[in-house]
C-alpha cells in the first residue's frame, strides 16, 4: 500500500477490495500509522497494546454512544435501540444487564444448549446431504452456520419455532446500520427492522409475563425478573436488550462458524492435524477467532484528555479499535499471518477484553466447536464451491454465501 493510500484511508469510504481482504491495509497502518486520524477527527487504533489499553481503562474510554449516534441516526428507532443495548453503555446499565445475562448462562443451561446444538448440527448435516444427493447446491452460511445460533438464542429466549423466520433479516438490517458509513438504504431498513422487532418482542414479553419459564434456563424470564442485587430492567431496557441478544448472538456466531468452515477448507495440513486429534478443537476455534475475528471494529469515546503512546488525545475523541489488526500484531503473536491451530497462548481480542468482554462468548465457542466437529466427522473431505461471497461489511466480517460440496 502506498503512502498516498495511507494518507487518504477512510473507514467511511472503503474500496470494494477491502471487504474481501482488509489485512494488508491493516498491516500497513500498523507499521506506519498505528494511531491513524480519520478525516472526521476520530482515531483508528491497529496495535494490540493500544487496544488493550483502551479495553482496560473504562473510565477514560467510554462505551456510551449517545453523542456519537445522535448525529448519525437522529431521533429514530435505531438511535433508541443502539443507545439502550448492553454493548453501547457504561455502568450502571451495562452492569445490570450483563449480570442478568451471565446468571442465565448457568452450567445447567449450558448443558442443555450443548445437547440442543449437537442434535441440531446432526439434523442440518442430514438435510445438506439430502440436498446434495438431490443435485441441489448447498450453502454453508444459510444451510448451516446461520441456522445454528438462531436456534440457540431462540431457545434461550423461548421464541416459538414458527416465529423465527424474520429474525435473521431484522438482525442483519440493524447491525448493518453500525457500519462506518451509513447509506440511506441501511438507515431505512434498519429503522424498519427495529420497529418490527420491538413489536414482536413486546408480544413475547407479554406472553412470558403471563406464563413465566424456569429462570435458570429461560433467559427472557430471567431478564423480566431481574436480579436481587441489581433490580429489574425498565421496559425499554428489557425490549432493546432482547433484540441485542438475538442480534449479537446470531450474526457473530454465524460468522465464526462460516469462517472456521472456510479456513479448514483452505488449510489442508491444519485440517488433517485436527482430524488426527480432535482434542485440538478448542485451540483450533481460538485460532479461527484470531485470524478471522467476526467483529473487526469496536468503538469508544474519551471522557478526558489522555495519551495513547506519545499521541495526545483530547476529551471527546472518538476511538475505533481495529480488532482484526490487533489480532495479527507481530508484537503480540508470533508469525501472526500463520494459521496455527495449536497456538498457545492465544490472547486474541475477538470477544473484546475487560468489563465489556462478550457475555455470550462461551455459548459462541460451544456452538462453533460442535458445528465444526460434526462437519469434519461426517464429511472430512468437504470442499468449498462457488458462490463464495464476502459480505460487504467492515465491522462484522463474514460471508453472504459460502458454497460447498460435502463429498467432492
Amino acid at each position: 500500500m502506498s503512502a498516498l493510500d495511507l494518507r487518504t484511508f477512510d473507514l467511511r469510504a472503503l474500496p470494494d477490495a477491502f471487504y474481501n481482504n482488509p489485512f494488508p491495509t491493516y498491516a500497513a497502518l500498523q507499521a506506519r500509522e498505528p494511531i491513524k486520524q480519520m478525516p472526521d477527527g476520530s482515531l483508528l487504533l491497529t496495535r494490540y497494546e493500544d487496544c488493550m489499553r483502551v479495553y482496560r481503562d473504562t473510565g477514560t474510554f467510554s462505551s456510551d454512544k449517545h453523542s456519537e449516534f445522535l448525529p448519525k441516526f437522529g431521533d429514530t428507532p435505531l438511535f433508541e435501540h443502539h443507545t439502550t443495548s448492553l454493548v453501547f453503555n457504561d455502568p450502571p446499565l451495562h452492569t445490570r444487564v450483563r449480570k442478568i445475562i451471565m446468571g442465565a448462562l448457568s452450567a445447567r443451561a449450558m448443558a442443555l444448549v450443548e445437547s440442543q446444538v449437537t442434535q441440531l448440527v446432526s439434523q442440518l448435516l442430514d438435510d445438506m446431504e439430502a440436498k446434495e444427493k438431490a443435485g441441489d447446491p448447498i450453502d454453508f452460511v444459510s444451510d448451516f452456520a446461520a441456522a445454528i445460533p438462531i436456534e440457540v438464542i431462540g431457545n434461550l429466549l423461548g421464541v416459538p419455532h414458527a416465529q423465527r423466520d424474520p429474525l435473521r433479516g431484522w438482525s442483519l438490517a440493524i447491525l448493518g446500520a453500525l457500519e462506518p458509513q451509513l447509506t440511506p438504504e441501511q438507515e431505512r431498513t434498519g429503522n424498519t427492522a427495529v420497529t418490527a422487532f420491538l413489536a414482536y418482542i413486546r408480544t413475547l414479553v407479554e406472553d412470558r409475563r403471563r406464563h413465566p419459564g424456569d429462570p435458570d434456563q429461560d433467559l427472557l424470564t430471567r431478564l423480566i425478573e431481574g436480579e436481587p442485587q441489581t433490580g429489574t430492567l425498565s421496559e425499554p431496557e428489557l425490549l432493546h436488550n432482547c433484540i441485542f441478544i438475538l442480534n449479537a448472538g446470531h450474526e457473530t456466531t454465524t460468522n465464526i462458524i462460516a469462517s472456521a468452515v472456510s479456513l479448514f477448507a483452505e488449510n489442508m495440513a491444519a485440517r488433517q492435524m485436527l482430524l488426527d486429534d480432535m482434542s485440538l478443537m478448542p485451540l483450533a476455534i481460538e485460532e479461527c477467532l484470531r485470524v478471522e475475528s467476526p467483529n473487526q471494529l469496536g468503538n469508544r469515546i474519551t471522557t478526558e484528555e489522555t495519551h495513547l503512546g506519545d499521541v495526545l488525545v483530547p476529551k471527546g475523541t472518538r476511538i475505533t479499535l481495529c480488532i482484526g489488526a490487533a489480532n495479527r500484531d507481530a508484537q503480540a503473536f508470533e508469525k501472526p499471518e500463520h494459521f496455527d491451530i495449536v497456538r498457545k497462548p492465544n490472547r486474541h481480542l475477538a470477544f473484546a477484553s475487560g468489563a465489556h468482554q462478550c457475555a455470550g462468548m462461551h455459548v459462541a465457542r460451544l456452538e462453533a466447536r460442535i458445528a465444526l466437529a460434526g462437519l469434519l466427522a461426517r464429511f472430512p473431505t468437504y470442499a468449498l464451491a462457488k458462490p463464495i461471497v464476502r459480505a460487504k461489511r467492515a465491522r462484522f466480517r463474514g460471508f453472504s454465501h459460502l458454497g460447498g460440496v460435502l463429498r467432492p
